[in-house]
């Protein structure tokens, strides 16, 4: 299916998504936000993606829009596998607010990122006030949120909101290498693996360690579980099928 605002491909159970309006800041309209939302629905049904990178064209990941269309966000934090953003430029509004739906994000040392909402009198919409605070605590969201200031990587990575950050011609690399290491693990326990963390977080640490030990016994009913077990004892690496 061909995609007007949005790039879509997959390869070695790894799927890209390049938001591809460079001409407008990669910025959110309708269109992209639905088109984002078929695509990751399309993830979602899909046992062959194990991994996933979101990542912009040209100079931006991506920024706010004029209006104020879906919630690409809410749609992306839905997929059920690891996702990781590629910050290769502006991360800004709605643009942030995808990134931190992310699971990991690394990021161009020229990137900048922020959730300016504020400033014109609006506040953000697709997560940003929730996720924001989980990822770099409270204060520091919060200092970010009302003063609208906008940050350059090095900063995004001194208070964790990205892992890594690397010059614009390595992220790509960088990116790659990340996604090809998870998606050489089990498709199955990679998911359950994100569930136990992300549903965990709203949870007593005794909900979440149930949680755990639920999703660990799951595990041990798959045919990838018993090819893991086979494989580290014949010394080779494993043959996940998803199953």
């Amino acid at each position: 299916m061909a995609y007007k605002t949005v790039i879509y491909s997959k390869k070695d159970h790894i799927a890209l998504i390049i938001i591809n309006r460079p001409g407008e800041g990669n910025a959110v309209d309708g269109l992209m936000s639905q088109e984002l939302d078929e695509v990751c629905a399309r993830i979602r049904q899909d046992n062959d993606v194990y991994a996933a990178v979101i990542t912009g064209a040209g100079d931006a990941f991506c920024t706010d829009g004029k209006d104020e269309p879906g919630r690409p966000a809410a749609a992306i934090a839905g997929i059920d596998r690891p996702v990781i953003a590629a910050i290769n430029g502006d991360a800004l509004g709605e643009g942030l607010e995808i990134a931190l739906s992310c699971d990991i994000r690394l990021a161009s040392n020229k990137a900048r990122l922020g959730l300016p909402q504020i400033a014109r009198g609006s506040t953000p919409r697709d997560g940003g006030t929730q996720r924001l605070p989980r990822i770099v605590g409270r204060g520091k969201a919060l200092e970010l949120l009302l003063t609208a200031d906008i940050i350059n990587a090095t900063e995004a990575l001194e208070i964790g909101l990205v892992s890594k950050v690397v010059p614009p011609e390595a992220l790509e690399k960088e990116t790659q290498k990340l996604a090809e290491t998870i998606a050489a693990k089990g498709p199955i326990a990679l998911r359950y693996l994100k569930e136990a963390v992300n549903k965990g977080l709203d949870m007593t640490l005794e909900q979440g360690l149930r949680l755990e030990a639920d999703l660990y016994f799951m595990l041990h009913t798959t045919a990838d579980r018993t090819e893991g077990i086979k494989a580290f004892r014949e010394k080779r690496e494993p043959k996940f099928r998803g199953e």
